[in-house]
């Protein structure tokens, strides 16, 4: 005999779809091969081994047709799901069905038969132990069944009774049943009248199952079933809020843009976003440009930590505020001070990196400011190199934290990059990204404006995997 399946082994990966299908040929063959045989069985009606014999092919019949449609839903899938980016795997657990004991319930099948013309019955011994009655005790009548099952379930059980007794109809239903040990079952009941010579019902017979725990994994998978189901809508639901947040706070850039007040010395601007290839939620990047009042082009990049409405909302927010104290003439330094303040000060705690630039077209000064995040890089002449940054820590790491401010003149037809996290996929040290984007040096020095150099880095890096979002904001100076 095979040894039995141990509910400790661990669980086995899904099998590939054409392990599947050739699961689902073996089953439907198997379900041929049975219902062959049944068939050839010989079976008057007056053998009881042969009726339960028969019972039991119908049963395995039964099993097998369960079988087939489980297979082929995990062929094609769970039904009525909206489709939605790869899950994170934590949302949903793998279920495990344990094989039962030799011994238990679950793998014994009990039998009976009531005469109706001496109100007699006769029980099996796995049936007894089905029911949870003693085994010396007399097995119950038709009229005594009843006493056993729930009570919403007992006009159920009168009415597959009574159609098989009037109408000569086979039973095949489900009914609960309290066994004395206190301990609620759900048994499954199949069988037919027998008739005598004058047609009349002389006798039922019926076998009946165990069914608890089968019934009680069905509940469990459709219970799973359900909840992926909402949690798929939640997801798609909040990406959906997400994804409208940050297109109304973000610049709705097509191409390169220039501010219309501007003079000569205007700015060549262009930036992208970039999603992750691995999460169906929105991050916190974001990328700002805006011409204040003196003349000044701000420029920002930065990430709130984190993905989901409440992480773009936070952005937004943040963005809002820097917005907000930029056109008040703040300075970078200052800037930052202040949105450390208002991180350190929410209600939920929230980390975030960014830079802040104020670039001024006379002069072609720019004066900037970090907070824990990568410093820009500056293209000139076919090369490159990274801005030193001044001291900034991570906004919202430390209260009362102070940020320097540097200073970088421009030259016509420098390239200036700003970039968050993650724009370089699969290298986490801020060195090794910059080193690569510093090598499209060359392929800037030959771009015409900040556009075909957003389309460079696009080119290079936008249809790698990333496992978090990214944004590239490109500012070229006027020749």
């Amino acid at each position: 005999m095979p040894p039995h399946l141990s509910a400790d082994r661990p669980a086995a990966q899904p099998p590939p779809r054409g392990s599947v299908e050739a699961l689902i040929t073996q089953t439907r063959q198997l379900k041929g091969d049975v219902d062959a045989v049944r068939r050839d069985t010989s079976d008057d009606g007056s053998d009881p081994q042969g009726r339960w014999q028969r019972a039991l092919y119908d049963l395995a019949l039964h099993q097998l047709s369960d079988l087939d449609e489980h297979l082929a839903q995990l062929r094609d899938g769970p039904r009525h799901l909206p489709e939605a980016p790869a899950a994170d795997p934590a949302a949903t657990a793998r279920v495990v069905p344990t094989a039962p004991r030799h011994d238990s319930l679950l793998s014994r099948v009990g039998s009976a038969e009531w005469n109706l013309l001496t109100d007699k019955a006769s029980w099996s011994g796995e049936l007894f132990q089905i029911l949870g009655r003693d085994p010396d005790a007399d097995p119950l009548t038709l009229d005594e069944l009843p006493s056993l099952v729930l009570d919403e379930d007992r006009p159920r059980l009168t009415a597959m009774v009574t159609d098989c007794l009037i109408d000569a109809k086979p039973i095949d239903g489900e009914f609960r049943i309290l066994r004395p040990d206190g301990d609620v079952r759900t048994v499954h009941m199949m069988g037919e009248p027998m008739l005598d010579a004058d047609g009349s019902t002389a006798s039922m017979w019926a076998v009946l199952r165990d069914v608890s725990e089968l019934r009680r994994s069905q509940r469990t998978v459709s219970e799973t079933h359900d909840s992926l189901q909402r949690h798929r809508h939640h997801a798609q639901s909040e990406r959906r809020l997400a994804v409208e947040l940050q297109e109304a706070v973000l610049p709705p850039w097509r191409g390169s843009l220039r501010f219309p007040h501007q003079g000569p010395q205007a700015l060549d601007l262009a930036a992208r976003y970039l999603p992750s290839s691995t999460s169906a939620l929105i991050g916190g990047d974001w990328y700002d440009a805006l011409e204040l009042s003196d003349g000044d082009t701000l420029l920002s990049v930065g990430d709130l930590t984190g993905h989901g409405v409440t992480v773009t909302s936070g952005m937004a927010m943040l963005l809002g505020a820097l917005r907000g104290m930029a056109v008040a003439g703040t300075r970078p330094g200052q800037l930052m001070t202040w949105l450390n303040q208002l991180l350190d000060a929410a209600v939920q705690p929230a980390l975030g990196s960014a830079v802040c630039c104020r670039y001024r077209p006379g002069s072609r000064t720019l004066t900037w400011s970090q907070a824990g995040h990568p410093a820009p890089l500056l293209f000139r002449d076919g090369t490159g190199r990274v801005l030193n940054p001044p001291d900034g820590v991570l906004l919202g790491a430390t209260s009362g934290a102070v940020y320097g401010q540097a200073e970088e003149t421009l030259e016509p037809g420098d390239v200036l990059l700003l970039h968050t996290d993650g724009l370089v996929p699969g290298r986490r040290e801020g060195t090794a990204a910059a080193h690569r984007l510093l090598e499209l040096a060359p392929r800037f020095g030959e771009a015409r404006t900040a556009q075909d150099c957003v389309r460079v880095v696009v080119e290079e890096f936008g249809e790698t995997e990333r496992e978090d979002d990214a944004c590239v904001l490109i500012a070229k100076v006027a020749p």
